[in-house]
């Protein structure tokens, strides 16, 4: 019976990440981008800036938090085990040309990002607790009408159950290994620990969680950099030769070397596109139910800061990570995931480097059981409505422990699966309301003569 559902799932993770899902997804970023004329890719300074002047409160908007928390909300949720253990992966079965691929999800994923961010702030609500409530449920329920209520309904029950695998237990097992290998923590140990700080910031509520991540997620991502950075400049002349190899690598298969068993430029493609997406979650709608809590005047203004997440995620912190793979030379070593990530550190930083990228990993991942808390919550608070936010935040502490002390890969397969059926109601959501973001854009652009 399980054999049998474990098959069934296996196939349907097949078709939903299949060539399908990545023409949708990558087909959905490049219409967009060509509907806003490329304008996330013109506009990235003026993103960088619009985060700068959003950390400042502004006591007219409306929001629980300020935008810029409700940026780090989102990269909390993102920055984590995608961005070390995802890329590698990436590498060990796609070869360095999935890097490339994973480059260009980010620039075409900018725009759906952007347009996640603009519909869900445009079509948020007020819910029971005088919160600002939104996402792709709301922007099908209140964009689309009535006729796509059925549409809200599944992508609310998709963001809730994959929450509980993809954001909270792949994520605290993640965190119990990496400790149990570097330290020798028992897995115990670590499900009480995590468990406690989890339950301590998620009961209070969205505010307790953008302050947390405003804090750590800036100071572990400067820290990530100058770490990683350090390895580069130890590798200077072996840099050059990386880039190209990566770019190389996209158009061409890459040869067996070493432990690498070789890999066609269809698998390049297929796992630099669904890495990309696992780390930066362009297309899944939840940047949006983040950046809706956030004060803003205008959606535009929320949606120039919200798709500057997929820039930071995937084209600083994924690449940076990809280098140090490729420039230490361990991607031809067999490892993959989180293991090969650490081979690269130990090699350049011997003696503390796996150590260093367990503590990093383990803030990380960390970070985004806090920020899929809040996701999962407001998808399940939509289905049921504010009763379901204590029982939910409750069961989330729970499962945070479960997760470090049980075996996942039936779960890592199923949450995979759901994350991709997230994508297909609010990519359909998103190419019906692409009029309404263009014309929002044109109005803001006029407006501000940028």
């Amino acid at each position: 019976m399980l054999e049998t559902i474990n098959n069934f799932v296996s196939g349907l993770n097949g078709i939903v990440w299949g060539v399908p899902m990545i023409v949708l997804i990558l087909g959905t970023g490049l219409f967009l981008q060509l509907r806003l004329g490329f304008m996330p890719i013109r506009k990235i300074g003026y993103g960088f800036r619009m985060i700068g002047k959003s950390r400042r409160p502004d006591d007219a908007a409306d929001g629980e938090i300020t935008p810029f928390a409700a940026l780090m909300t989102a990269l909390s949720a993102t920055i984590g085990t995608g961005n070390i253990a995802g890329v590698a992966t990436a590498i060990a079965l796609g070869g360095p040309g999935a890097v490339f691929w994973m480059w260009m999800t980010a620039f075409v994923g900018m725009a759906t990002k952007y347009a996640e961010v603009v519909v869900a702030v445009k079509y948020r609500e007020v819910d029971d607790q005088g919160e600002h409530a939104g996402g792709p449920m709301y922007a099908i329920k209140n964009g689309l009408g009535k006729g796509w209520g059925w549409l809200a309904v599944a992508f609310a029950v998709f963001g809730g159950l994959a929450g509980f695998g993809i954001g909270n237990m792949v994520q605290s097992n993640s965190i119990s290994e990496a400790m149990g290998t570097a330290f020798g923590l028992p897995t115990w140990v670590s499900g009480v620990v995590l468990a406690v700080l989890t339950g301590a910031v998620i009961l209070g509520g969205i505010r307790r969680i953008g302050a947390v991540a405003e804090k750590l997620i800036p100071a572990m991502a400067v820290i990530y950099v100058i770490a990683v950075g350090i390895i580069l400049l130890l590798n200077l002349t072996a840099l050059p030769g990386a880039l190209m190899t990566i770019i190389t690598s996209a158009f061409s298969p890459t040869s067996a070397v070493g432990g690498f068993a070789g890999a066609a430029v269809m698998h390049g493609i297929r796992f630099g596109v669904a890495r990309g997406i696992f780390s930066n979650e362009a297309g899944l709608g939840t940047a949006g139910i983040a950046q809706a809590a956030g004060a803003t005047r205008d959606p535009v203004y929320s949606g120039m800061i919200g798709m500057m997440g997929t820039f930071i995620d995937t084209i600083i912190i994924c690449t940076m990570t990809a280098l140090a793979i490729m420039v230490t030379g361990v991607w031809t070593t067999g490892e993959s995931g989180a293991a090969l990530s650490a081979a690269a550190f130990e090699a350049a930083l011997p003696g503390f480097g796996s150590e260093l990228l367990a503590l990093l990993l383990s803030v990380f991942a960390f970070t985004t059981i806090l920020g899929w808390a809040f996701y999962g919550e407001k998808c399940w608070e939509f289905l049921f409505g504010a009763k379901a936010e204590l029982p939910f935040r409750v069961l989330w502490t729970v499962s945070v422990f479960v997760g470090t002390v049980v075996t996942l890969d039936f779960a890592w397969l199923v949450a995979d699966t759901l994350n991709a059926l997230m994508a297909i109601p609010n990519l359909i959501s998103l190419i019906a309301l692409s009029p309404v973001v263009v014309m929002l854009t044109r109005e803001y652009l006029d407006r501000n003569d940028r």
